[in-house]
Protein backbone atom coordinates (compact mmCIF):
# COMPACT_ATOMS: atom_id res chain seq x y z
CA UNK A 1 0.00 0.00 0.00
CA UNK A 2 2.65 2.06 0.99
CA UNK A 3 4.98 2.01 -2.26
CA UNK A 4 1.43 2.09 -4.33
CA UNK A 5 0.99 4.80 -2.47
CA UNK A 6 4.23 7.04 -2.84
CA UNK A 7 4.32 6.16 -6.46
CA UNK A 8 0.72 6.97 -7.67
CA UNK A 9 1.63 10.45 -5.74
CA UNK A 10 5.16 11.20 -7.66
CA UNK A 11 3.87 10.25 -11.07
CA UNK A 12 0.68 13.24 -10.37
CA UNK A 13 3.58 15.38 -9.12
CA UNK A 14 5.72 14.64 -12.31
CA UNK A 15 2.92 16.17 -14.38
CA UNK A 16 2.11 18.76 -12.34
CA UNK A 17 6.24 20.44 -11.31
CA UNK A 18 6.57 20.00 -15.70
CA UNK A 19 4.89 23.71 -15.94
CA UNK A 20 7.78 24.96 -13.49
CA UNK A 21 10.76 23.54 -15.61
CA UNK A 22 9.23 24.84 -18.84
CA UNK A 23 9.59 28.60 -17.30
CA UNK A 24 12.94 29.25 -19.39
CA UNK A 25 11.75 27.83 -22.45
CA UNK A 26 8.91 30.23 -22.28
CA UNK A 27 10.92 33.46 -21.27
CA UNK A 28 13.65 32.69 -24.38
CA UNK A 29 9.67 32.67 -26.56
CA UNK A 30 9.23 36.21 -24.91
CA UNK A 31 6.98 35.47 -22.22
CA UNK A 32 7.13 38.42 -19.02
CA UNK A 33 8.35 36.81 -15.82
CA UNK A 34 5.00 37.19 -14.27
CA UNK A 35 2.73 35.19 -16.97
CA UNK A 36 5.88 32.52 -17.09
CA UNK A 37 4.75 32.47 -13.54
CA UNK A 38 1.31 32.01 -13.73
CA UNK A 39 1.44 29.55 -16.32
CA UNK A 40 3.71 27.61 -13.93
CA UNK A 41 0.82 27.79 -11.42
CA UNK A 42 -2.02 26.66 -13.61
CA UNK A 43 -1.85 22.64 -11.96
CA UNK A 44 -1.81 24.07 -8.21
CA UNK A 45 -4.71 26.43 -9.22
CA UNK A 46 -6.88 22.96 -10.44
CA UNK A 47 -5.68 21.33 -7.41
CA UNK A 48 -7.17 23.93 -5.24
CA UNK A 49 -10.25 23.47 -6.86
CA UNK A 50 -10.42 19.76 -6.32
CA UNK A 51 -8.96 18.60 -3.43
CA UNK A 52 -11.47 18.61 -1.28
CA UNK A 53 -14.48 16.84 -3.57
CA UNK A 54 -11.74 13.92 -4.18
CA UNK A 55 -11.39 14.11 -0.56
CA UNK A 56 -15.02 13.87 0.11
CA UNK A 57 -15.08 11.37 -2.44
CA UNK A 58 -12.43 9.24 -0.59
CA UNK A 59 -14.61 9.30 2.44
CA UNK A 60 -17.62 8.01 1.05
CA UNK A 61 -16.21 5.45 -1.65
CA UNK A 62 -12.36 4.57 -0.42
CA UNK A 63 -9.17 5.28 -1.36
CA UNK A 64 -8.72 2.75 -4.43
CA UNK A 65 -11.37 4.26 -6.33
CA UNK A 66 -10.29 7.71 -6.10
CA UNK A 67 -6.53 7.22 -6.88
CA UNK A 68 -6.76 4.70 -9.77
CA UNK A 69 -9.46 6.21 -11.67
CA UNK A 70 -7.77 9.61 -10.92
CA UNK A 71 -4.76 8.49 -12.42
CA UNK A 72 -6.98 7.48 -15.58
CA UNK A 73 -8.16 10.89 -16.00
CA UNK A 74 -4.36 12.47 -15.07
CA UNK A 75 -3.17 10.02 -18.16
CA UNK A 76 -5.48 11.87 -20.48
CA UNK A 77 -5.08 15.51 -19.48
CA UNK A 78 -1.25 14.38 -20.89
CA UNK A 79 -2.74 13.27 -23.84
CA UNK A 80 -4.49 16.79 -23.96
CA UNK A 81 -1.25 18.71 -22.97
CA UNK A 82 0.96 16.65 -25.53
CA UNK A 83 -1.78 17.37 -28.04
CA UNK A 84 -1.61 20.87 -27.84
CA UNK A 85 2.45 21.84 -26.48
CA UNK A 86 2.41 24.28 -29.56
CA UNK A 87 0.39 26.77 -27.89
CA UNK A 88 0.72 28.09 -24.87
CA UNK A 89 -2.76 29.07 -23.52
CA UNK A 90 -4.01 25.52 -24.47
CA UNK A 91 -0.93 24.05 -22.68
CA UNK A 92 -1.61 25.77 -19.44
CA UNK A 93 -5.41 24.93 -19.37
CA UNK A 94 -4.59 21.40 -19.94
CA UNK A 95 -1.79 21.55 -17.39
CA UNK A 96 -4.80 23.21 -15.09
CA UNK A 97 -6.72 20.25 -15.39
CA UNK A 98 -4.11 18.15 -14.97
CA UNK A 99 -4.09 19.82 -11.22
CA UNK A 100 -7.55 18.93 -11.01
CA UNK A 101 -7.39 15.15 -11.69
CA UNK A 102 -4.09 14.59 -10.42
CA UNK A 103 -5.75 16.15 -6.51
CA UNK A 104 -7.02 12.85 -6.33
CA UNK A 105 -3.80 11.32 -5.48
CA UNK A 106 -3.18 14.06 -3.32
CA UNK A 107 -6.27 13.47 -1.13
CA UNK A 108 -6.20 9.79 -1.10
CA UNK A 109 -3.01 8.37 -0.95
CA UNK A 110 -2.92 9.44 2.19
CA UNK A 111 -5.33 8.12 3.95
CA UNK A 112 -4.41 4.89 2.71
CA UNK A 113 -0.63 5.48 5.01
CA UNK A 114 -2.77 6.66 8.20
CA UNK A 115 -4.88 3.90 7.66
CA UNK A 116 -2.46 0.75 7.42
CA UNK A 117 0.00 1.87 9.79
CA UNK A 118 -0.14 2.18 13.79
CA UNK A 119 0.53 5.39 15.34
CA UNK A 120 3.96 4.52 16.57
CA UNK A 121 5.20 3.73 12.87
CA UNK A 122 2.89 6.24 11.43
CA UNK A 123 5.52 9.33 11.14
CA UNK A 124 8.25 6.93 9.50
CA UNK A 125 5.37 5.66 6.76
CA UNK A 126 4.24 9.28 6.09
CA UNK A 127 7.22 10.09 5.93
CA UNK A 128 8.18 7.90 3.09
CA UNK A 129 4.77 8.81 1.31
CA UNK A 130 5.83 12.42 1.60
CA UNK A 131 9.01 11.09 -0.57
CA UNK A 132 6.63 11.20 -3.40
CA UNK A 133 6.83 14.82 -4.46
CA UNK A 134 10.29 15.72 -3.93
CA UNK A 135 10.61 12.41 -6.21
CA UNK A 136 8.41 13.47 -8.78
CA UNK A 137 9.75 17.11 -8.57
CA UNK A 138 13.42 15.18 -8.92
CA UNK A 139 12.22 13.30 -12.07
CA UNK A 140 10.68 16.00 -13.58
CA UNK A 141 14.04 18.31 -12.80
CA UNK A 142 16.22 15.73 -14.60
CA UNK A 143 13.66 15.17 -17.70
CA UNK A 144 11.88 17.89 -18.38
CA UNK A 145 14.44 20.87 -19.14
CA UNK A 146 16.91 18.12 -20.86
CA UNK A 147 13.74 16.98 -23.36
CA UNK A 148 12.43 20.71 -23.80
CA UNK A 149 15.87 21.86 -24.76
CA UNK A 150 16.99 19.05 -26.92
CA UNK A 151 13.17 17.32 -28.57
CA UNK A 152 10.53 20.06 -27.68
CA UNK A 153 7.94 20.25 -25.17
CA UNK A 154 5.98 16.94 -26.38
CA UNK A 155 9.29 14.77 -25.76
CA UNK A 156 9.32 15.37 -21.77
CA UNK A 157 5.45 14.54 -21.99
CA UNK A 158 6.24 11.10 -22.86
CA UNK A 159 7.29 9.81 -19.00
CA UNK A 160 4.49 11.45 -17.54
CA UNK A 161 1.85 9.38 -19.62
CA UNK A 162 3.83 6.41 -19.36
CA UNK A 163 3.72 6.50 -15.89
CA UNK A 164 0.54 7.72 -15.30
CA UNK A 165 -0.64 5.28 -17.17
CA UNK A 166 0.79 2.06 -15.86
CA UNK A 167 0.03 3.07 -11.92
CA UNK A 168 -3.51 3.47 -13.37
CA UNK A 169 -3.53 -0.61 -13.63
CA UNK A 170 -1.36 -0.72 -10.96
CA UNK A 171 -3.47 0.87 -8.15
CA UNK A 172 -6.56 -0.35 -9.55
CA UNK A 173 -5.25 -4.22 -8.95
CA UNK A 174 -2.89 -3.60 -5.80
CA UNK A 175 -4.52 -1.15 -3.69
CA UNK A 176 -6.90 -2.29 -0.77
CA UNK A 177 -8.87 0.18 1.24
CA UNK A 178 -7.47 0.25 4.83
CA UNK A 179 -10.39 -0.91 7.21
CA UNK A 180 -12.72 2.01 9.17
CA UNK A 181 -15.22 1.98 11.82
CA UNK A 182 -18.61 1.40 11.31
CA UNK A 183 -20.73 4.85 11.19
CA UNK A 184 -23.61 3.31 12.68
CA UNK A 185 -21.81 1.74 15.73
CA UNK A 186 -22.75 4.10 18.98
CA UNK A 187 -18.25 3.56 19.77
CA UNK A 188 -17.50 5.59 17.09
CA UNK A 189 -19.40 8.71 17.34
CA UNK A 190 -17.23 11.08 18.90
CA UNK A 191 -14.90 9.56 15.96
CA UNK A 192 -17.69 10.63 13.59
CA UNK A 193 -17.97 14.20 15.01
CA UNK A 194 -16.83 17.70 12.69
CA UNK A 195 -13.39 17.95 14.31
CA UNK A 196 -13.68 20.97 13.02
CA UNK A 197 -16.18 22.49 15.51
CA UNK A 198 -14.14 20.54 18.79
CA UNK A 199 -11.24 22.94 19.07
CA UNK A 200 -9.06 24.75 16.58
CA UNK A 201 -6.41 22.33 16.42
CA UNK A 202 -6.80 21.62 12.43
CA UNK A 203 -7.27 25.45 11.13
CA UNK A 204 -3.92 25.80 13.16
CA UNK A 205 -1.93 22.95 11.24
CA UNK A 206 -3.57 24.21 8.19
CA UNK A 207 -2.53 28.13 9.08
CA UNK A 208 0.73 27.21 9.51
CA UNK A 209 0.80 24.83 6.43
CA UNK A 210 -0.05 27.42 4.36
CA UNK A 211 3.30 30.24 5.36
CA UNK A 212 5.76 26.81 5.08
CA UNK A 213 4.88 25.60 1.94
CA UNK A 214 5.90 29.39 0.35
CA UNK A 215 9.37 28.68 0.75
CA UNK A 216 9.13 25.36 -0.62
CA UNK A 217 6.93 26.17 -3.82
CA UNK A 218 9.48 29.46 -4.07
CA UNK A 219 12.37 27.13 -4.99
CA UNK A 220 10.65 24.40 -6.42
CA UNK A 221 9.27 27.00 -8.80
CA UNK A 222 12.55 29.35 -9.59
CA UNK A 223 15.18 27.27 -7.97
CA UNK A 224 16.11 26.20 -11.74
CA UNK A 225 15.73 29.90 -13.23
CA UNK A 226 18.22 31.24 -10.45
CA UNK A 227 20.92 28.59 -10.79
CA UNK A 228 20.76 29.74 -14.55
CA UNK A 229 20.71 33.21 -13.59
CA UNK A 230 23.84 32.54 -11.95
CA UNK A 231 25.60 31.02 -14.76
CA UNK A 232 24.28 27.42 -14.92
CA UNK A 233 22.98 25.64 -18.51
CA UNK A 234 19.66 24.47 -18.08
CA UNK A 235 20.26 21.45 -18.09
CA UNK A 236 23.14 21.55 -15.23
CA UNK A 237 20.30 23.66 -12.96
CA UNK A 238 17.59 20.87 -13.82
CA UNK A 239 20.07 18.06 -12.81
CA UNK A 240 21.11 20.02 -8.87
CA UNK A 241 17.63 20.68 -8.68
CA UNK A 242 16.74 17.26 -9.19
CA UNK A 243 19.36 16.51 -6.82
CA UNK A 244 18.07 19.19 -4.23
CA UNK A 245 14.63 17.45 -3.94
CA UNK A 246 15.97 13.96 -3.84
CA UNK A 247 17.77 15.06 -0.59
CA UNK A 248 14.90 16.96 0.69
CA UNK A 249 12.95 13.30 -0.13
CA UNK A 250 14.88 11.26 1.78
CA UNK A 251 15.25 14.39 4.94
CA UNK A 252 11.50 14.05 4.80
CA UNK A 253 11.76 9.97 6.17
CA UNK A 254 13.99 10.86 8.73
CA UNK A 255 11.86 14.07 9.98
CA UNK A 256 9.30 11.44 10.08
CA UNK A 257 10.89 9.05 12.00
CA UNK A 258 12.25 11.49 14.61
CA UNK A 259 8.74 12.46 15.11
CA UNK A 260 8.07 9.03 16.35
CA UNK A 261 10.82 8.67 18.60
CA UNK A 262 9.86 12.24 20.16
CA UNK A 263 5.84 11.35 20.44
CA UNK A 264 5.27 14.31 18.29
CA UNK A 265 3.90 15.99 15.17
CA UNK A 266 3.76 19.74 16.47
CA UNK A 267 7.51 19.67 18.26
CA UNK A 268 9.49 19.34 15.20
CA UNK A 269 6.93 20.96 13.06
CA UNK A 270 8.15 24.40 15.42
CA UNK A 271 12.45 23.38 14.79
CA UNK A 272 11.92 22.87 10.94
CA UNK A 273 9.92 26.50 10.60
CA UNK A 274 12.44 28.68 12.51
CA UNK A 275 15.31 26.11 10.10
CA UNK A 276 13.09 27.09 7.03
CA UNK A 277 13.46 31.29 7.75
CA UNK A 278 16.72 30.63 8.47
CA UNK A 279 17.80 28.75 5.20
CA UNK A 280 15.57 31.47 3.09
CA UNK A 281 17.56 34.32 4.90
CA UNK A 282 20.92 32.44 3.98
CA UNK A 283 19.74 32.27 -0.03
CA UNK A 284 19.16 36.01 0.18
CA UNK A 285 22.38 36.85 1.45
CA UNK A 286 24.07 34.24 -0.97
CA UNK A 287 22.35 36.17 -3.69
CA UNK A 288 23.95 39.21 -2.64
CA UNK A 289 27.25 38.26 -1.95
CA UNK A 290 27.49 35.68 -4.93
CA UNK A 291 28.94 33.06 -2.83
CA UNK A 292 30.54 30.12 -5.39
CA UNK A 293 28.81 28.07 -2.84
CA UNK A 294 25.42 29.06 -3.81
CA UNK A 295 24.33 25.65 -5.12
CA UNK A 296 25.02 23.67 -1.82
CA UNK A 297 23.03 26.25 -0.32
CA UNK A 298 20.13 25.25 -2.70
CA UNK A 299 20.67 22.00 -1.93
CA UNK A 300 20.28 22.72 1.88
CA UNK A 301 17.48 25.33 1.92
CA UNK A 302 15.03 22.89 -0.42
CA UNK A 303 16.14 19.65 2.17
CA UNK A 304 14.58 22.33 4.78
CA UNK A 305 11.80 23.62 3.16
CA UNK A 306 9.79 20.37 2.46
CA UNK A 307 10.36 19.04 5.86
CA UNK A 308 7.44 20.26 7.34
CA UNK A 309 4.73 18.65 5.10
CA UNK A 310 4.85 14.71 6.61
CA UNK A 311 4.54 16.29 10.01
CA UNK A 312 1.62 18.02 9.49
CA UNK A 313 0.32 15.64 7.03
CA UNK A 314 0.18 13.53 9.61
CA UNK A 315 -0.86 15.60 12.36
CA UNK A 316 -4.42 16.20 10.88
CA UNK A 317 -4.89 12.95 9.35
CA UNK A 318 -4.57 11.60 13.10
CA UNK A 319 -6.50 14.59 14.52
CA UNK A 320 -9.05 14.52 12.27
CA UNK A 321 -9.85 10.43 12.80
CA UNK A 322 -10.76 8.01 10.27
CA UNK A 323 -14.41 9.46 9.14
CA UNK A 324 -13.28 13.02 8.41
CA UNK A 325 -9.51 12.35 7.52
CA UNK A 326 -10.23 12.59 3.85
CA UNK A 327 -12.05 16.12 3.65
CA UNK A 328 -9.60 17.41 6.36
CA UNK A 329 -6.14 16.21 4.10
CA UNK A 330 -8.11 17.66 1.35
CA UNK A 331 -8.58 20.74 3.49
CA UNK A 332 -4.73 20.48 4.23
CA UNK A 333 -3.70 20.17 0.55
CA UNK A 334 -6.34 22.97 -0.57
CA UNK A 335 -5.18 25.58 1.84
CA UNK A 336 -1.51 24.79 0.95
CA UNK A 337 -2.05 24.77 -3.07
CA UNK A 338 -4.02 28.24 -2.43
CA UNK A 339 -0.58 29.75 -1.01
CA UNK A 340 1.36 27.90 -3.96
CA UNK A 341 -0.50 29.06 -6.55
CA UNK A 342 0.20 32.42 -5.99
CA UNK A 343 3.90 32.01 -5.40
CA UNK A 344 4.19 31.19 -9.06
CA UNK A 345 2.68 34.93 -10.19
CA UNK A 346 3.25 36.22 -6.44
CA UNK A 347 7.24 35.87 -6.56
CA UNK A 348 7.83 36.56 -10.21
CA UNK A 349 6.35 39.68 -9.93
CA UNK A 350 8.69 40.25 -6.82
CA UNK A 351 11.89 39.07 -8.29
CA UNK A 352 10.97 40.57 -11.88
CA UNK A 353 10.98 43.99 -10.18
CA UNK A 354 13.34 43.43 -7.09
CA UNK A 355 15.85 40.80 -7.92
CA UNK A 356 16.07 36.85 -6.21
CA UNK A 357 17.88 38.82 -2.79
CA UNK A 358 14.17 40.90 -1.81
CA UNK A 359 11.96 38.35 -2.50
CA UNK A 360 13.63 35.20 -0.87
CA UNK A 361 13.73 37.59 1.93
CA UNK A 362 10.28 38.42 2.12
CA UNK A 363 9.70 34.52 1.61
CA UNK A 364 11.71 33.90 4.87
CA UNK A 365 9.84 36.10 6.94
CA UNK A 366 6.78 33.70 6.49
CA UNK A 367 7.73 30.78 8.66
CA UNK A 368 8.59 33.14 11.05
CA UNK A 369 5.01 34.71 11.29
CA UNK A 370 3.75 30.71 11.68
CA UNK A 371 6.04 30.24 14.67
CA UNK A 372 3.44 31.36 17.51
CA UNK A 373 0.25 29.57 15.02
CA UNK A 374 1.83 26.03 15.79
CA UNK A 375 -0.46 24.48 18.14
CA UNK A 376 1.57 23.31 21.66
CA UNK A 377 0.02 20.10 21.87
CA UNK A 378 -0.59 17.09 19.58
CA UNK A 379 -4.62 15.63 18.98
CA UNK A 380 -4.96 12.12 18.28
CA UNK A 381 -7.84 10.26 17.65
CA UNK A 382 -5.64 6.77 18.03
Amino acid sequence: MLALGVAAQAAGTLVVSAPALLIPHLLRQGMPFASAGLFAAAPTIGLVLTLIAWGAVTDRVGERVVIAGGLALTTLTVVAAWASAGDPLLLGLAFLTAGMTSASTNAASGRVVVGWFPKERRGLAMGIRQMSQPLGVTLAAVTVPLLTETHGVRSALVLPFVLCAVLTALCAVGITDPPRPARAAPATVGATANPYRASGFLWRVHLVSVLLVVPQFTLSTYGLVWLVGLGWSTPAAGLLVGASQFVGAVGRILVGAWSDRAGSRVGPLRLVAVAAAVVMGVLALVDVTHWAAGAVFLVVATSVTVADNGLAYTSVAEAAGPSWSGRALGAQNTGQFLAASAVGPGVGALVGVFGFAAAFAVVAALPLLALPVVPRTDRSHD
